[in-house]
């Protein structure tokens, strides 16, 4: 029996479902850096091709490819996790068609195709899994963070940071490559001290309190705001998404301490014994019905007409009904009319020859 308990909800998932290739990749450099802007060069219509599924040829360096050709041939994937401005997610999914010459998108979808698969990934790595949810009032929680702020404070929270800027981070910053943005100074903790951290010992000392202090409510907010995140992030991963290799979750209310055995420790014993012995626990899992007229704040629309990708269902809409819209369908219309060669592509007429020249291919608004 595995037990997991803590960790991130990534590394969690990594535990709980098959998501990773058979095969590992290597982690290149080659789109390192890359932005969402420099993706986006003129589109060039000679792209080469090769049977999909076999590694492209050496002589094929794809992060050379000027942007539009990357994107069109690593598969629609791309075009999701750059209008929704991923841009470390673009990157990985070039890196896999460098890698592998299979379209991510591809890769996933043989992934959820596998026996046992499903929208959140491959199949179960383990048999009949449960989760345990913990959770509590938004206020209860909030209130909790900051006194676990101000226990991280009195551990020695500023010592550390003190320290760790003084031997990783100090140069970096005297020649202007600090980046907050990358690796462990991702962390919540380092930017909101940014500045107390710059400037301790080079100023008042009632300035550099009212940095401190002004770190330490940054560090707060930050950390509420990430409890928020990860509990939207429960709700949307396990219990928006039923599936035949979901796990059930259980919710178990921490608000009141004083009541643990009762709300938290015998119903988790109960719903672990049950599990051991194969029958059905008496406890119901957390049901959350989705609504089917919900709207994906991601999806992407590509707009022929207007050459423009709308990002989100509501967007999207309101993009049909303007003004732009209408006018570019009404001159393209104009424009077909004296052609009797024509497509039909998301509602829009095309020529042949304003396909093949790729007039036809969306850009970003």
């Amino acid at each position: 029996m595995h037990i997991l308990i803590g960790m991130c909800h990534f590394c969690r998932c990594i535990r709980v479902w098959t998501l990773s290739p058979t095969k590992p990749l290597l982690r290149s450099n080659s789109f390192a850096g890359t932005t969402c802007s420099a993706l986006w060069t003129p589109w060039s219509p000679t792209t080469p091709s090769w049977t999909s599924g076999t590694r492209p040829p050496p002589s094929l360096k794809i992060s050379l490819l000027p942007g539009r050709s990357r994107l069109w041939l690593a598969g629609p994937i791309i075009t999701s996790s750059l209008c929704s401005g991923r841009s470390s997610s673009t990157q990985r999914s070039l890196q896999i068609f460098e890698e592998t010459g299979i379209p991510h998108s591809e890769l996933l979808r043989q992934q959820h195709e596998e026996e046992g698969g499903g929208p959140l990934g491959g199949p179960l790595k383990y048999p009949n899994p449960c989760i345990f949810w913990l959770h509590a009032e938004q206020a209860v929680l909030e209130e909790r963070l900051e006194q676990r702020v101000e226990a991280m404070l009195q551990a020695g929270l500023l010592e550390e940071l003190r320290s760790f800027h003084w031997r990783h981070n100090q140069q970096k910053v005297a020649e202007n490559r600090q980046d907050y943005q990358h690796g462990i100074f991702q962390s919540i903790g380092f930017k909101e001290f940014h500045q107390f951290l710059l400037t301790e010992g080079q100023c008042p000392e009632e300035e550099s309190q009212q940095l401190l202090e002004k770190g330490i409510e940054a560090l707060k907010i930050v950390t509420k705001r990430y409890a928020r995140r990860q509990n939207k992030w429960v709700r949307n991963r396990f219990l928006r998404r039923p599936g035949p290799n979901v796990p059930p979750v259980y919710g178990l209310d921490v608000s009141d301490l004083s009541k643990w055995e009762e709300k938290v420790l015998e119903p988790a014993v109960g719903i672990v014994e049950s599990f051991l012995q194969g029958r059905t626990p008496a406890a119901e899992p957390i049901k959350v019905p989705r609504d089917p007229l919900e709207e994906d704040k991601r999806s992407c629309h590509p707009c022929e007409a207007c050459q423009r990708v709308i990002i989100g269902d509501r967007e999207w809409k309101a993009h049909l009904k303007s003004k732009s819209h209408h006018f570019h369908l009404k001159k393209l219309r104009q424009q077909s009319s004296a052609s009797p060669k024509t497509s039909l592509d998301n509602g829009t007429k095309w020529t042949e020859e304003e396909e093949e020249a790729g007039i036809g291919t969306p850009e970003l608004a």
